[in-house]
């Protein structure tokens, strides 16, 4: 097992990672639209990062699979995004911040992977579930720190002083993942060679091929899985935003920031509760509960944007909290499940996280459409109805994912007593 102040390093990484992955998120199209960007320019250069990021996944993945230097590909991961946003501070052009955007994907690809192999490694499979659990309550609380640290700079100093921010935020990033014990991390448990229950024990191995991947139906499964729900949550929030605005329903802005906070807030227990149902209940539940807040959020946006009611942002964006903190737990861990024994656990994690790229990124195309020709209702109505397709396609593929961790899993998933896991 680590050594507590491995752990906790690990904690402050997380809090400090969640501001840094995202480069300027949002932002990027306020300071873009103050140099006299189009719309359609800042969308455009968006999509490409976003593109570049998926492309760049399973290979980062690989990446750190195959690598002892977890903690380096972390400091590398966070100086490009850092240097990569300076340089659309300090040269807007439409080439530099293209490039910016494509360097700053391919980064936050490889962030993702580096951070959940550290976390395996550091606690083993036995540990991975609990653990997940704390990482993403630290990821959320950072994300509420850092987005009204950002409100009140960016309000008082201009968005200068938001780059300034993410800098610090990084350098935090730098101190805590080099905090981390380099013989705290057992690097063949980190790609899913260590038999669950046997954290700090080293168990050398060879990897399988990658046909592993691909053959493996319970992994297939939770990357349609997430595909679909992917696809019915991506442009929920930001339709959302667009039909206030149609309705000149308040400040967007403002409305917008606040509904960040709450999402936020409510995905920091979610986090906690997913970590406690995968231990005592499997995974199963932990997804199937995040399915079915899509709908529920579908329906409620559709009623705001029929009967004209701003208040319903709120329990639309602690929906988004309930889904995205129950499922920032539960893929990694049924992924790790699943590809346990195969020492091909981050590549594996790339693909399902790829899968949801494909998803979101399509969301806003068939919302977008929908809201056109069928308004607004029936847009998020759409979108809600996706998710129940999703739990449809999780259930016909035997609903990885289910068992709970008091059960030791060996390699390739086999359970004591032939009982086959995940």
């Amino acid at each position: 097992m680590a050594a507590i102040s491995s752990l906790a390093a690990l904690s402050a990484l997380n809090l400090f990672l969640s501001d840094v992955r995202d480069g300027l998120g949002p932002f990027l199209g306020v300071f873009l639209q103050q140099k006299q960007w189009t719309p359609g320019e800042i969308g455009l250069v968006m999509t490409l990062g976003g593109l570049a990021g998926m492309v760049a996944t399973i290979p980062m993945g690989a990446l750190v699979d195959s690598s002892r230097a977890k903690r380096a590909i972390v400091v590398v991961g966070s100086a490009v995004v850092i240097a990569a946003s300076m340089a659309i501070l300090l040269a807007p052009s439409f080439g530099v911040v293209t490039v910016a955007q494509a360097v700053n994907g391919i980064a936050a690809a490889a962030l993702a992977p580096a951070v959940a192999g550290i976390t395996l490694g550091l606690v083993g499979a036995g540990g991975f579930d609990r653990q997940l659990g704390r990482n993403e309550a630290f990821n959320h609380a950072g994300n509420i720190i850092a987005a009204v640290l950002a409100g009140v700079f960016g309000w008082w100093l201009g968005l200068p002083a938001v780059f300034a921010l993410m800098a610090a935020m990084a350098v935090g990033s730098v101190l805590s993942v080099l905090a981390i014990k380099p013989g705290d991390i057992d690097h063949e448990a980190a790609r899913g060679m260590a038999a669950p229950g046997v954290g700090g024990d080293k168990a050398e191995g060879k990897a399988e091929g990658w046909r592993v991947l691909v053959a493996d139906k319970r992994l297939l499964t939770v990357a349609l899985t997430m595909a679909l729900f992917h696809l019915g949550n991506g442009a929920m929030l930001p339709l959302f935003g667009q039909g206030m605005v149609a309705r000149g329903a308040g400040d967007p802005s403002a409305l917008t920031a606040l509904t960040v906070v709450v999402a936020q807030a409510t995905m920091i227990p979610m986090a906690l509760i997913a970590s406690h149902l995968a231990r005592s209940r499997g995974y199963r539940l932990v997804l199937l509960m995040a399915l079915a807040a899509l709908p529920l959020r579908g329906i409620i946006a559709a009623a705001a944007a029929q009967w004209d009611l701003s208040i319903a942002l709120f329990p639309v964006q602690m929906l988004d909290g309930v889904g995205a903190g129950l499922l920032g737990v539960a893929t990694p861990g049924i992924v790790a499940r699943i590809l346990q024994g195969s020492g091909r656990f981050n590549v594996g994690l790339g693909m399902v996280m790829t899968a949801q790229g494909v998803g979101a990124a399509l969301s806003t195309t068939l919302a977008g459409f929908v809201a056109q020709y069928a308004g607004y209702p029936a847009a998020f109505l759409t979108l809600g109805g996706v998710a129940l397709v999703a739990a449809a396609a999780y259930l016909a593929g035997g609903a990885p994912g289910g068992e709970a961790a008091a059960s030791t899993v060996g390699p390739a998933g086999a359970v004591p007593g032939g009982k086959i896991a995940a």
